[in-house]
């Protein structure tokens, strides 16, 4: 392996944030955007469907912060605007090694989806039902059944919407910034960064507050994998694919009902 020389700096780099400032970081951010989509939600579910609202936010509010703070820590640590600081001590490897690392544990994900994703949802289902029972069909990105009111070029905008953000820009951005920047932020407590980091990951999902479970079982081996390796190529590879899936999910069946 060849280590990537991004510039001559000390491990202070590498850990020169609080635990207080990470979790700012994660959660002021997440808490505007889950305020705004309930508030602004329930004022155009009529003519805006649920996930076109969440990703235009998500657009505006979220994936813009995330990058502006590794882009501005980048100028701060290496004197120009770029996505160094998401790369400290970053280790070249090869790209189908990249991908078999991304494609197992992506496997291992699958596996998981059909085990722990379905007890979890039952554990939590009489706090689920109550929480929607008192929020509108509009907020339940499991009932599909409620865009049928929309018209087609809605639809299919949505879609297309989905499928750039949710596939490409929104797993990229989060890798960069959670795997990234904020594990080496926060590497002063060894092993238990990666862990540390998939659990804040995980509970930053404030919109989706029921798979907390399901997400740390399979982020954690991917967070551990990208520390261990310094390489979070394979953490892109994996979140890349695994929101393929869930995507090609809701399209399915978005064109179900068209």
């Amino acid at each position: 392996m060849e280590i990537l020389n991004l510039n001559n700096r000390d491990d202070k780099n590498n850990s020169n944030l609080s635990l207080w400032k990470v979790i700012l970081l994660i959660f002021v951010p997440t808490s505007i955007l889950t305020l705004a989509y309930i508030i602004v939600g329930q004022l155009v579910q009529e003519i805006v469907p649920s996930f076109l609202l969440f990703f235009i936010l998500a657009m505006l509010v979220l994936f813009p912060v995330q990058l502006i703070v590794v882009l501005w820590a980048s100028k701060k640590e290496y004197g120009k605007y770029s996505f160094k600081s998401a790369f400290s001590n970053h280790q070249k490897i090869s790209w189908w090694k990249v991908f078999v690392y991304g494609a197992l544990l992506w496997g291992f994900a699958g596996i998981m989806s059909v085990t722990i994703a379905p007890l979890e949802y039952s554990l939590f289902a009489p706090v689920s039902d109550h929480l929607f029972n008192r929020l509108p069909a509009y907020f339940d990105w499991n009932n599909l059944e409620y865009l049928r009111q929309y018209p087609r070029n809605t639809l299919l905008l949505t879609i297309a919407i989905l499928a750039i953000l949710n596939i490409f820009i929104g797993p990229i951005t989060e890798e960069l910034f959670f795997r990234g920047y904020l594990t080496a932020k926060i590497s002063r407590y060894g092993k238990l960064a990666p862990l540390i980091i998939t659990v804040l990951f995980s509970l930053y999902h404030l919109w989706l507050p029921f798979n907390n479970l399901f997400r740390i079982i399979i982020f954690y081996p991917v967070a551990y994998v990208a520390w261990k390796l310094n390489n979070i190529y394979i953490a892109l590879v994996f979140h890349c694919l695994s929101n393929l899936v869930s995507t090609i999910m809701i399209i399915t069946g978005i064109f179900a009902i068209l």
